[in-house]
């Protein structure tokens, strides 16, 4: 079983035990997360997909914490005039767990 959710504008593949990596969003509670945006949930030869989402179906996720993403650099030069600049930065990631997938 399987389903695809939306967090902060992407779309992830889950199922049960999983972990993924997704852009910090602010949670209610610091340990559970319940995902409502369902976009399509397959479980065996049964496929149900959402239009644009599912009522229900729910995924609880669990929060593992908050990690820096890969590094991403970034370069400003002008030419003839001796000016290069280097930048980088780090993406904050929320990491959760997906616990379980409840289809009512």
């Amino acid at each position: 079983m399987y389903a695809i959710i939306e967090i902060g504008g992407k779309q992830f593949k889950v199922e049960k035990e999983m972990s993924i990596d997704v852009d910090k969003v602010s949670t209610t509670s610091q340990d559970k997360m319940v995902i409502d945006k369902v976009l399509m949930c397959v479980d065996g030869s049964n496929v149900m997909i959402g239009k644009p989402y599912l009522n229900n179906v729910k995924i609880t996720a669990a929060v593992l914490g908050i990690a820096k993403g890969k590094k991403v650099r970034g370069v400003k030069f002008e030419k003839r005039k001796n000016h290069t600049k280097r930048m980088g930065f780090r993406q904050d990631l929320l990491q959760l767990k997906i616990q379980e997938l409840v289809v009512q």
